[in-house]
């Protein structure tokens, strides 16, 4: 998975250690014009040099590695200079992979602060220790809350039942076919499930949903178009509490982050139903204007975690650093296809 970002990486890697090999031989002159006293380190490096010529090694040993060799304690200190070329080159492979720029502007601040003023030793590649800083930063980002989604529901399954999970997002994101995907999930883990059709505003979208409960043989509860969404959810609940049912997943109308009246309508929902988990559902190709909607829709109603689909299709992985940015909450699942199975835990790990 995200292939692109990774060989973007991978030609930032050869950059640094170009910058980095024109620093280094600088350095090694400068370090041939220091004194420096023998000590015992000092001398056993020189004695191993001479054996090495004495018999004869094959590889030659230049005057750069003598002066390694000799100068075995010696660093010297990253300065900003090296620091603003080097994230001048990351800063445009990270926008051409949908990184937000906000996100951009984080990740290259926190990369100044670990990289300048750091020691380093001579010889020590400089882009092992900017690749390590910010795999690590990468991971903070999208590990920010992260809560393990199997953990979670079954420890909230011994205080209550049931869980009601609501799903959220704009139209044409594949919500609704996710909420069966994560149905299937949780039915796969041996827990039982109803739908709430709670999107009474778009046209199709309950007989949308009932062809995956059919599917799936899942009970849905609906009410008719136009209906309260918050009454249908609310019913879906008093008849999970009635048969003992574990998840109520409830649609809600696709909705544009600006319109005002849909999102209030999410808002009471959230007052009446009280969900246990509000999920947030976009396109992981949609770039930069999922970052937005997310923002808007966690600032509005607040959510919890978010699921990003057809990351198939997406091998720049910008989008999930930026909506974990920004909402200060973790992905939990990506969809990865079309069939009922393709839904899997989101691991920070696959970008890097």
């Amino acid at each position: 998975m995200f292939k692109a970002l990774k060989e973007k990486l991978k030609s930032f890697r050869k950059k640094v250690e170009e910058l980095d090999e024109e620093a280094e031989v600088k350095e090694v002159k400068e370090a041939r014009e220091v004194k420096i006293e023998e000590t015992e380190k000092t001398k056993e490096a020189k004695a191993e040099i001479e054996i090495k010529a004495k018999e004869k090694v094959k590889k030659k040993i230049s005057l750069k590695d003598k002066i390694a060799a000799v100068v075995l304690e010696r660093e010297v200190i990253i300065d900003e200079k090296r620091i603003d070329n080097i994230l001048s080159e990351l800063e445009i492979i990270l926008l051409e992979s949908d990184v937000a720029f906000e996100v951009v502007e984080e990740i290259s601040n926190r990369l100044r602060e670990r990289l300048v003023g750091r020691r380093k030793k001579i010889g020590e590649k400089l882009s092992n220790i900017v690749l390590n800083e910010l795999k690590s930063i990468i991971i903070e980002i999208l590990d920010t809350n992260k809560f393990d989604f199997d953990e979670f529901v079954e420890e909230k399954l011994k205080e209550k039942k049931p869980l009601n999970l609501i799903f959220a997002g704009v139209n044409g994101t594949g919500k609704t076919t996710t909420i069966a995907k994560v149905a299937k999930m949780l039915m796969d883990g041996g827990y039982t499930v109803v739908m709430a059709a709670g999107d009474t505003f778009r046209a199709g979208a309950i007989e949308q949903l009932e062809e995956h409960a059919k599917r799936l043989d899942v009970r849905l509860i609906k009410h008719k178009a136009g209906a309260d969404p918050a009454a249908v959810i609310y019913d879906a609940i008093k008849h999970a509490e009635s048969k003992k049912i574990d998840f109520v997943l409830a649609d809600t109308a696709g909705r544009m982050h600006t319109k005002k009246n849909l999102i209030d309508q999410l808002g009471k929902i959230k007052r009446v139903t009280k969900p246990d988990l509000t999920i947030f559902v976009d396109e992981s190709i949609a770039g930069n204007d999922a970052v937005e909607r997310a923002r808007m829709f966690n600032e509005a109603v607040g959510i919890d975690g978010s699921i990003l689909t057809k990351l198939d299709a997406d091998p720049k992985g910008g989008t999930a650093i930026s909506i974990s940015f920004v909402t200060n909450r973790p992905i939990l699942f990506v969809g990865t296809g079309q069939n009922y199975d393709d839904l899997v835990k989101f691991d920070s790990k696959w970008l890097i």
